[in-house]
């Protein structure tokens, strides 16, 4: 699990804490700096939005930070 870096935020009134591989880490906070917001706000938004509850909010991270990196690479 040394690979993984593990962050904490406070979610829906209670803390939790993702552990997401670095280079997922760098694109979520340069998304949240184009976004002019902070990465907790980005996280909130990304854990708001999941459209199964069920789903982790590592997964959905991930899938959020591949799906910028997919339109940066088209765009």
């Amino acid at each position: 699990m040394r690979h993984l870096r593990k962050r904490s935020f406070r979610l829906a009134g209670h803390r939790t804490s993702v552990a997401l591989e670095a280079e997922f880490w760098v694109v979520l906070e340069e998304l949240a700096a184009q976004r002019g917001q902070s990465l907790a706000a980005l996280v909130a938004g990304v854990d708001a939005a999941r459209p199964m509850p069920d789903l982790p909010l590592a997964s959905a991270l991930r899938v959020h930070a591949l799906a910028h990196a997919g339109e940066q690479k088209a765009g």
